[in-house]
Parts: structure tokens; C-alpha cells; sequence
């Protein structure tokens, strides 16, 4: 496809390690950017739910993920690109980045790293530094990050923690013996604090109220410590972007059979996680697609042929989840395809930590005290509205629960030599989690299942 350079300023956050700001900065800058009148494409690094979702209420359009593990690296341009176009097109792309700078998909040196998405965009970056402790140090530690990787560009830091006056002149001193601009200073006591659950932020949906006094409070300390015209100057230093733009449409093909079936994808403060394209491909394969909150909503929207329910927090409403039983069986009777991963592989189940659910299948979930987290290489065992025996899919896991039994008798994956998820009937569900933008395929195939 022959595709016209764009002009996208975009600059990637980032950090030497987890926890020295990166969600603060990035969504600071998200909004305060769009404070001064700039569409501003908000963007997240690896496979996170949860921080898109600030992105979003930041930037006012969805957040999106960029993660070549689950997508593939050839789509990461075009992705961003597609991100940046609509609904309106941006005026600058933000990236959050995952982790260290360097830290890719385990026993992958750096793949699906935050360096190695910067490569993919050919954007500058802007690292955040925790200075809790340090002095010339911190200096010592961008030259190192940046000489790591000669592809990568330090284009500024922004310093964070900083705990005095006559410490930021320190930083600032040390950075310029090194040539990297400081480009904003954050001082320990301007920190803004996010409510944070066991696997990071309490998703905006379940904090609506506070979620946006946090963002507001975010811009006005951005406003306030970092140098924004410098951030833009560096942002415009990237290049156009030759990759045309990613296509649902294109990804999919052209629908097969007349009519749109309805396709009800969960929503709502229990059901946060979903990736926007997962919604655009099934549009694009000839769906109507509608939300349903769980929650709050009786029954199935009218005219309902398929279901996804995606991942969320669950447990954290597993008694009002109970409580809406005009829904539970509802679904446990749906004779439409329905997709469930991770938080809706439990809703089906008959309970979650002895809580009554849907029932749909049979298996119960606890919590437990133990994390389960990381990409995943599955193949599907079993055909299923989503995928056919034998076809290969990339995923990732991220929960702290588990289930009785731990797989159906007609699985769902196969894994590191091990069986997972269930499929029965028209239902599949298992704890993986996947970017329908790496594997189309599943929102053509849904789509067809239900007509």
C-alpha cells in the first residue's frame, strides 16, 4: 500500500525501572497539552488495561495499546497511526512506556520494550527519573541509558521526587555535563497519588469522580513543573511516519452474509478491560456492536446475537454481580457465541470465592495469594467462535485467582505443554487475554458464528 508521510510529533515516556513517575508525567502532559486547545493521541506501551484509561479521560479520545508481542511489530507504526487519525486527527502522540527503558518480553533481550517501540515510531524520548537519594548519579545514569542502545534518542529528562532547591540545581548541573536537557522538576511534595489495587490503579471507571480530579490535578502540576514548549519542541524533532494506517476493515475483509448482527461487549465499573480495536474489527467484520454493564443493566440489549466479556476486577463486585440475577440467567441460557476472558471467564462460572454467578460453566474461582502474569505463545486445542483448532495466538495472563477444575474437558489454549480455558458449546473463555488487532481473524470469525 502506498501511503502518504504524516507529521506526527509524538515523544515516548520513560523511565530506568517501574515506579519513578511514568504515569504521572505521561498523564499530566496528556492533559496538560489538551488544555492548551491540542488533540493529543494518547498511547501505552505493552499490554496494560489501566492506564490507558487515564490516558483516555486526559485526552479526551481512547487510550491505545502498542505492544509487539500481542500485535506483531509490523503493526506498531501503523497502529499509532490509526490511533493519531481518529476520531479527529491529533495535533501530538504520547507514549507511555512499560517498565525500564530496556526491558522487553522475558528471554527476548528487548523485545516489545519500551526502546524497542521507540525504534518502531522513530520517536524521541523523554525520560522521567526518580531522584529520591541521588545527585550526579542520575547523571551518570541517563548517559549510560542512552549509550545503551545508539538507535534510542534521550532527547530530555524530566526530574522527579526532587527534594529541594539546591538539590534540582545539583540534577540539572550534573545533566548538563552530559548534554541532556532538563525539561521539568517534580518535587516530592507535588506528588499526586492515584487510589492503586493489586495490580496497579483502580481503573477510572470504578473511581469516575475522583478519577478526574486526579487528572486535572495532574495537568496543573505538569503546567506548573515541566517546560511544555520544550516537550513540543522535542516531540516535532520526530520524523513523518511512512507506515500507512492500520485498517479494520482492511484487517478483517470484506463481511460475509447480509444483515449486521448485534455483538454485546461488556462495559461498565466490573468489566474495564478492552482494547478500542477490539470493537472497531468487529464493526468492520459487519457487526453492530453495543455495550452492556453488568452491573447496572437487566438484560441483554435487544436483538443481542453474541457476547464478549472481557477482563476487569470482578472480585471487587462479585456481591452486586450476584445481585443482578435477571442477567446471570439470562447468560446462562444465551444461545448465541459467547467470548470470555480472564474477569468473564469467572462471571460464567457457577461462583467466584462461593459468590453465585452465572453458571454457564461449570467451574468455581478463589482468589489466591499468588500473581500469574506474562505473555503467552497459545494455540487453540479446540475449534471455538474465535479461533480454529491448531491456529497459533499470542496472549498474556494477569490475574490472582484460579479455577476448579483449571480447564474444560474441551479446552480452550494449549501452553508451555498445558491445557487452559474451557469451550463448550458456542462459549469460549479462559484467562488469556489477546489484541484481536494481532489476530483478526477472531472478530471475522465471531461475527460469522452469529449469523
Amino acid at each position: 500500500m502506498v501511503s502518504t508521510p504524516l507529521s506526527l510529533p509524538r515523544v515516548v515516556v520513560a523511565a530506568p525501572a517501574s515506579g519513578h513517575g511514568k504515569t504521572t508525567v505521561a498523564t499530566g502532559l496528556l492533559a496538560a497539552l489538551r488544555r492548551r486547545g491540542l488533540a493529543v493521541s494518547p498511547h501505552k506501551v505493552g499490554p496494560d488495561y489501566i492506564d490507558p484509561g487515564y490516558h483516555a479521560l486526559a485526552a479526551g479520545r481512547p487510550g491505545r495499546n502498542l505492544d509487539p508481542f500481542l500485535v506483531g511489530p509490523e503493526r506498531i507504526a501503523a497502529l499509532l497511526r490509526h490511533g493519531a487519525s481518529v476520531p479527529t486527527p491529533a495535533d501530538i502522540a504520547v507514549v507511555e512506556g512499560v517498565m525500564g527503558l530496556h526491558d522487553g518480553a522475558v528471554g527476548r533481550r528487548d523485545f516489545a520494550s519500551t526502546a524497542h517501540v521507540a525504534r518502531l515510531v522513530d520517536a524521541p524520548v523523554l525520560l522521567v527519573l526518580d531522584t529520591t537519594a541521588q545527585g550526579r548519579s542520575a547523571a551518570a545514569l541517563t548517559l549510560g541509558m542512552a549509550a545503551f542502545d545508539p538507535a534510542v534518542r534521550i532527547g530530555g529528562v524530566i526530574l522527579n521526587r526532587v527534594g529541594s532547591p539546591r538539590h534540582e540545581t545539583l540534577l540539572r548541573d550534573a545533566l548538563a555535563e552530559v548534554g541532556v536537557p532538563v525539561l521539568g522538576a517534580l518535587t516530592r511534595a507535588a506528588e499526586v497519588a492515584a487510589p492503586a489495587r493489586h495490580l496497579g490503579l483502580v481503573p477510572v471507571a470504578e473511581r469516575a469522580p475522583e478519577s478526574l480530579a486526579i487528572v486535572a490535578a495532574l495537568a496543573d502540576l505538569v503546567e506548573a513543573t515541566v517546560d511544555l514548549d520544550a516537550v513540543l519542541d522535542l516531540a516535532r524533532d520526530a520524523p513523518p511516519l511512512t507506515a500507512p494506517a492500520w485498517d479494520p476493515v482492511q484487517a478483517v475483509g470484506k463481511p460475509a452474509g447480509l444483515g449486521r448482527p448485534q455483538v454485546a461487549v461488556a462495559g461498565g465499573p466490573a468489566f474495564t478491560f478492552s482494547y478500542a480495536e477490539t470493537a472497531e474489527l468487529l464493526t468492520a467484520a459487519g457487526a453492530d456492536v453495543v455495550t452492556v454493564d453488568p452491573l447496572r443493566d437487566r438484560s441483554l440489549p435487544a436483538g443481542t446475537r453474541a457476547v464478549v466479556i472481557g477482563g476487569g476486577f470482578p472480585e471487587a463486585y462479585a456481591e452486586a454481580l450476584a445481585g443482578n440475577g435477571t442477567l446471570r440467567a439470562e447468560l446462562a441460557d444465551f444461545d448465541g457465541p459467547i467470548v470470555a476472558e480472564c474477569a468473564g471467564l469467572l462471571y460464567l462460572g457457577r461462583s467466584l470465592d462461593g459468590v453465585p454467578m452465572c453458571g454457564r460453566l461449570d467451574l468455581t474461582a478463589r482468589m489466591t495469594g499468588r500473581l500469574t502474569l506474562g505473555y503467552r505463545e497459545a494455540v487453540a486445542v479446540t475449534d471455538s467462535p474465535v479461533a480454529r483448532a491448531g491456529e497459533p495466538v499470542r496472549g498474556h495472563e494477569f490475574h490472582r485467582t484460579t479455577t476448579d477444575p483449571g480447564h474444560g474437558e474441551t479446552p480452550a489454549w494449549r501452553w508451555n505443554d498445558t491445557e487452559h480455558g474451557f469451550v463448550s458449546g458456542r462459549v469460549h473463555a479462559s484467562y488469556l487475554h489477546t489484541h484481536w488487532a494481532g489476530h483478526p481473524e477472531a472478530a471475522r470469525r465471531l461475527v460469522e458464528a452469529c449469523r
